[in-house]
């Protein structure tokens, strides 16, 4: 599959590449192409040789996309960072990846400056920014003429920090380093998911572009020919405007989204046009299944999900009719030999529970972390994301929840999804998190954090009310010992709950 936007630049460069929903700027294919390769220049004339690193501190932006594909020419690795990591964080990331370069924009400024503290080397460009650090300027000095030597680059993603520091994961390097080389994502996308390989598809990406899903599926849109829609920050009227107004065909989204639509004014979600919507990917964390059903009901069967990581060790995948027959599941292994092992690494029967391991001939390592990695694998060569789920009779793999998020309460494992899944489909519920408190008794407790849609809901009487809806279908020791109300869960923008802040905060107060 000869396709990438090298040629899409060559064939029409005047088609729209991408286009920021919120103020309407766009770049064209033979606009992105020429700073596409001005970014490769400006790269080799600071020294970068492959394999090395930059990183990426930015809003959703236009400037994202030439960097990618630059750094996809220079054979170079981009390293995206988290908006949400304060100064120390983020310096721990430059530092351990070995960047040699950040960009950034004039919204990190504060964030910008402490960096500069904590990495003084750290050579810095910031869009809009003055003197010898204007990336506007700097991208301007460079021809817009190929590099000699392209050849493909690589992102290296850092893991969310939900269960600890993060960890960079290092791709295998590419098979073909031709930076036009098929990648095994395209498949993904056209057999798996549908997409159309004729330019014809309008992408919208609401999420966060510095997580692993908006920036992998951006950018295969891309190299189909596709115009990407990209939402500066997700508002859920905001993204079905923007479906109708640019008749988007194709976009991938989080539970978290769903539940915002799902939330809306019956009156706000009706208004719109969303017949130009054929596929809608979803994935990210496990869909609640009446939330599904609702998506489905609402959009049709062109709701299709998937399960991967950014580890990129294999994929699921499903779409609407399947999953209708066989509710709660997240698909069928389209990329990958699934194994799912109990705790001795013997692979357990059909419906019973276990973690869940990719067979994959490419699998990636913890930068700088071999102990990680050692403990991702299995004796056989396998690797797990970390998560507990099982195989039907049929095939279809169920995920039960993450590994690390487990609570033993009283000797009994508890997974906080099943509670989570279920808070979330009360009407007053805008976001829940379960997770396990330290208690003298029972070794843990199951604490539910739950932001409702009204903070004045928030009280004994919603408690009680929450308590209510939750018993029929939770066994006692399931039951949370304490309800938490409060406005905003520490939540990213890309649908990840950050667990261990709130873990964190009750063993501090168990300390206490």
């Amino acid at each position: 599959m000869n396709v990438h936007p090298i040629t899409h630049a060559a064939n029409r460069p005047d088609h729209p590449a991408v286009i920021m929903a919120g103020s309407g700027n766009q770049i064209t294919y033979g606009e992105m192409d020429d700073q596409a390769n001005q970014f490769a220049q400006l790269l080799r004339g600071r020294g970068f040789a492959p394999d090395d690193a930059f990183a990426v501190l930015l809003e959703n932006r236009i400037e994202y996309f030439p960097l990618v594909w630059g750094s996809q020419r220079a054979g170079t690795l981009l390293v995206p960072v988290s908006t949400r990591l304060t100064a120390p964080e983020i310096a721990y990331i430059l530092n351990d990846s070995g960047a040699k370069l950040l960009i950034s924009s004039p919204a990190f400024e504060g964030v910008v400056d402490d960096i500069r503290k904590e990495c003084p080397e750290l050579e810095i460009l910031v869009t809009d920014g003055a003197g010898e650090e204007n990336f506007a300027a700097a991208l301007a000095s460079h021809p817009v003429e190929p590099i000699a030597d392209q050849c493909a680059g690589a992102t290296m993603l850092y893991s969310s920090g939900t269960t600890g520091r993060p960890k960079g994961i290092r791709p295998s390097p590419p098979e073909d380093p031709d930076p036009k080389a098929p990648i095994p994502i395209l498949s993904l996308a056209t057999m798996g998911a549908g997409m159309p390989t004729d330019g014809s598809m309008i992408y919208l990406s609401p999420a966060p572009l510095y997580h692993a899903a908006p920036l992998a599926w951006s950018s295969a849109a891309q190299r189909l020919g596709a115009t990407l829609i990209v939402l500066e920050k997700f508002e859920p009227e905001a993204a079905l405007a923007a479906i109708e107004k640019y008749k988007v065909t194709d976009s991938q989204w989080v539970p978290t989204h769903f539940v915002r639509f799902l939330k809306l004014d019956p009156a706000i979600r009706t208004k719109y046009d969303l017949s130009s919507h054929k596929r809608a990917l979803h994935a990210a964390a496990p869909c609640p299944v009446p939330i599904k059903r609702e998506m489905i009901e609402w959009w049709g069967s062109i709701v299709n999900e998937y399960y991967a990581g950014s580890e990129g060790i294999g994929m699921t995948m499903i779409g609407s009719e399947d999953w209708l027959k066989h509710p709660g599941t997240v698909g069928k292994s389209i990329y990958g030999i699934l194994h799912v092992c109990g705790p001795d690494g013997e692979e357990v029967a059909a419906g019973e529970d276990g973690l869940i391991y990719f067979e994959n001939a490419l699998l990636p390592t913890y930068h700088n972390d071999p102990e990680k990695t050692a403990e991702a694998m299995h004796p056989k060569g396998w690797m797990t994301l970390g998560d507990i789920g099982h195989v039907d009779g049929d095939g279809y793999l169920f995920l039960t929840d993450r590994k690390s998020h487990m609570i033993i309460s009283g000797g009994v494992n508890i997974y906080p999804q099943e509670i989570e899944n279920l808070l979330i489909t009360h009407d007053k519920v805008m976001d829940a998190a379960v997770i396990g408190a330290p208690c003298p008794d029972l070794g843990e407790k199951v604490v539910a954090v739950v932001q409702p849609i009204d903070m004045a809901e928030a009280g004994e009487d919603f408690e009680a009310e929450l308590r209510a809806f939750l018993a029929p279908s939770l066994a006692r020791i399931k039951m949370p010992k304490l309800f938490d109300f409060r406005p905003e869960l520490p939540r990213e923008a890309n649908g990840k709950l950050y667990k261990r802040e709130l873990r964190n905060e009750f063993e501090a107060k168990e300390r206490l």
